[in-house]
């Protein structure tokens, strides 16, 4: 990804929004919700027939690590959500959208299905189970390298469901012939209607041909969002994530998924960005370990941070970060509400 690519390709990006400031509507069309510059549902219809036009939402489900991040990026072609060798990395539903001439792909990259331990994860499965429902296609993520069953309850809604499904044996190319056919089989069984195709999203392997598949199965429509959109997100929640992926790549053990990021303050200058983080974890002992000896663990994170944000944001960046211990805010719903977890 260029230093500036966020910015040269997608300059609906801001610090507020990433809505454009063009004037938009919502239509009907055919039981679908449309968000669109077209001034009548009549116009809506014309574009479709005389441009050929499809979108639709193609939602991203699957069991913690199974790459599901890396594969959005892959198909996106640009890094939107982090990732990192860590299982639930993901805890947001992140939109990401692909634009072509005839064709806008508004695909959700979910977080890994588990069964809930904290309000926390019960907050992320009720995402999960929204895009279960809302989607065009469904795309479910399997590592073909790994033997855990997918779990049970998210099974049995995909074999429930009416939505087209596509199910991605991802890292394919990590057990070879004889491994891929074996988890084919698997899934041919389990859901005999979805099709199934072998991928590895890491070194994009079939990622282009699974891209044309998506594509000649989107129902045909206008765009949903403005064609130089790249997510629904602003940009202050990505720059919390770039964070939240370097405490992943630096700790172990409990630490990063004892962690939230907020960012407090973010002030844009001509020449530079001025970022304030706040990192909040549950007790005083992981709040020494992420800061570190002298500060050099905190301050190791924050250098990482700061030159992805730069890449981001295509200008230099001012980064200052502090910890904060908030007892249990994982079981916190009041907490949880203001960190987007929950809806209010």
């Amino acid at each position: 990804m260029s230093p500036t690519s966020y910015q040269l390709l997608h300059p609906a990006i801001s610090n507020n929004s990433l809505k454009p400031k063009r004037t938009y509507f919502f239509y009907s069309v055919w039981g679908v919700q449309i968000y669109t510059n077209f001034v009548s549902a009549i116009q809506i219809i014309y574009f479709i027939l005389e441009n050929n036009h499809k979108a639709g939402f193609v939602n991203i489900i699957g069991n913690p690590n199974a790459g599901k991040s890396t594969l959005m990026n892959a198909l996106l072609g640009e890094k939107l959500s982090i990732v990192t060798p860590k299982a639930q990395t993901t805890r947001h539903r992140i939109m990401g959208i692909l634009n072509g001439d005839d064709y806008q792909i508004v695909y959700s990259d979910t977080p890994g299905v588990l069964d809930p331990k904290y309000k926390l994860h019960e907050g992320m499965m009720k995402t999960v189970g929204t895009a279960l429902i809302d989607a065009d296609l469904i795309m479910l993520v399997v590592d073909a390298s790994d033997k855990a069953p997918l779990h049970k309850a998210t099974l049995e809604k995909i074999q429930k469901t009416e939505v087209p499904v596509f199910v991605v044996l991802n890292k394919f190319d990590l057990v070879g012939n004889d491994g891929s056919n074996a988890v084919f089989e698997v899934y041919k069984e389990l859901l005999p209607n979805a099709r199934i195709f072998p991928v590895s999203a890491l070194e994009k392997i079939y990622v282009k041909e699974l891209l044309a598949e998506i594509i000649a199965i989107l129902p045909a429509s206008p765009p949903y969002f403005p064609k130089d959109e790249l997510s629904d997100r602003t940009q202050r929640f990505f720059v919390a994530e770039i964070v939240r992926e370097k405490i992943f790549m630096n700790y172990d053990r409990e630490i990063p998924y004892s962690c939230e990021v907020m960012v407090e303050e973010y002030i844009d200058e001509p020449e530079i960005a001025r970022i304030r983080v706040l990192i909040i974890t549950e007790r005083e002992s992981q709040k020494r370990i992420l800061i570190g000896h002298q500060g050099g663990s905190l301050k190791r994170v924050g250098t990482q941070a700061r030159k992805d944000m730069e890449s981001f944001v295509g200008k230099k960046v001012f980064l200052q970060m502090f910890v904060k211990v908030d007892e249990n805010w994982r079981n916190d719903l009041g907490r949880l509400k203001s960190f987007g977890y929950w809806e209010s």
